[in-house]
């Protein structure tokens, strides 16, 4: 096995990919970006959550906007729904696994407050089960997905923001994600900061 030619295929699979999607997720993620300003200049918050690498997502969005991406600005609000160990076990103990989110955000959201729900596969239950409940508070929803969106993508409402990223590798998946995030930071900075 070529271990250098594997790294430089992985390489190039990723930028093809991110290439192939720039088109086609630049629109919905140019329109998240102003959902999101819009919701914190209402003065609401950004609840993220995921499963998984999806989790570290979510923990990586909200504390881009929490301390700075990178720009120097007052921090924004966002919580990430998947860093309280005594709240996730709690929940999944005396209920069920599946809430572990949803009870969160009935819990923190009001209408004003947006859910970054994020899940490669589009399936995950707890992240569904979030978006249901975001959607009874009122809540919008910005989901990131993969494949063809799977249940998260039937359940995108048209106050909603859909960003689909249509391949199979829960990696490659990931890897735009990240990429994705990272343009949401940078785009609400400009929004709220101007372009340099």
């Amino acid at each position: 096995m070529d271990l250098i030619s594997r790294v430089a295929e992985n390489f190039s699979e990723s930028a093809h990919l991110k290439l192939e999607c720039m088109d086609a997720l630049a629109g919905p993620i140019a329109a998240a970006a102003q959902r999101m300003v819009d919701c914190l200049k209402d003065d609401g918050k950004i609840l993220a959550c995921g499963n998984g690498g999806s989790a570290a997502d979510a923990q990586h969005f909200s504390s881009e906007l929490l301390n700075r991406f990178e720009k120097e600005r007052p921090g924004l609000a966002a919580i990430a729904l998947t860093t309280d160990s005594s709240t996730l076990t709690s929940i999944a103990n005396d209920y069920a696994y599946e809430q572990v989110f949803s009870k969160q955000v009935r819990a923190l959201g009001h209408a004003s407050d947006l859910l970054l729900a994020i899940s490669t596969s589009g399936n995950s239950p707890n992240v569904v089960a979030a978006i249901e409940a975001a959607h009874e508070s009122g809540m919008q929803v910005v989901a990131l997905t993969g494949r063809d969106g799977g249940t998260i993508g039937e359940l995108i409402g048209e106050n909603d923001v859909h960003i689909c990223v249509p391949a199979q590798s829960t990696a490659r998946i990931q890897e735009v994600h990240l990429l994705t995030i990272h343009c949401l930071c940078d785009a609400i900075d400009c929004l709220l900061l101007g372009v340099d």
